[in-house]
């Protein structure tokens, strides 16, 4: 936590009431099958636009990039639509502390493995930044998230918690002592 921000907002959010996440979760079996058809209807119009504009995106790249940001950005928009989603696990444990300490535990705790695991040839190297969604962290605040990563090795990056934990593997940041000068 910086030393800047109100450590009242790093504490767990609200307990939401009962019938407002029942109502929340009935709307999400509702609209989420539509929102999954549109997002790829949209999908779909893009990339056949794509494909029929094809001549004109092979002289200009200006034109190519302008259709994938676009693209993104409706996509991206989708996505946000659900953002107000309940899922069956976050109805049936809110305000279940020791069900989002274990989730803040698992998640840290993966995050970690793949930090740590050691490059493969020919594959991506492993990940140095990772965020955790406030879905995580509800019910136990963004303080007990930033706690338990920092003692596995991870550090705070500038963060709203409102949204999101951002973190850096430290440990990536360290220069190797075989290949040092």
């Amino acid at each position: 936590m910086l030393a800047y921000e109100d450590p009242a907002n790093w504490g767990p959010e609200p307990v939401r009431p009962r019938w407002q996440l029942t109502l929340r979760f009935i709307a999400t079996v509702v609209c989420f099958p539509v929102l999954c058809v549109v997002g790829l209807a949209t999908f779909v119009f893009f990339l056949a636009f794509g494909l029929l504009t094809e001549v004109v995106a092979m002289f200009s790249e200006r034109y190519e990039r302008g259709v994938l940001d676009a693209m993104e950005s409706a996509l991206n928009r989708i996505a946000a639509l659900g953002s107000w989603m309940v899922t069956w696990p976050q109805l049936r444990h809110e305000g279940d502390t020791e069900y989002y300490r274990a989730q803040v535990d698992k998640v840290v705790a993966d995050w970690t493995a793949r930090a740590s695991a050691p490059p493969e040839p020919n594959k991506a190297k492993p990940p140095v930044e990772c965020e955790i969604p406030l879905s995580v962290y509800r019910g136990v605040g963004a303080r007990y998230a930033a706690e338990v990563a920092l003692a596995q090795g991870w550090e705070l990056r500038p963060t709203d918690v409102r949204k999101e934990v951002r973190l850096w593997w430290s440990a990536a940041s360290r220069v190797d002592g075989v290949n040092s000068a």
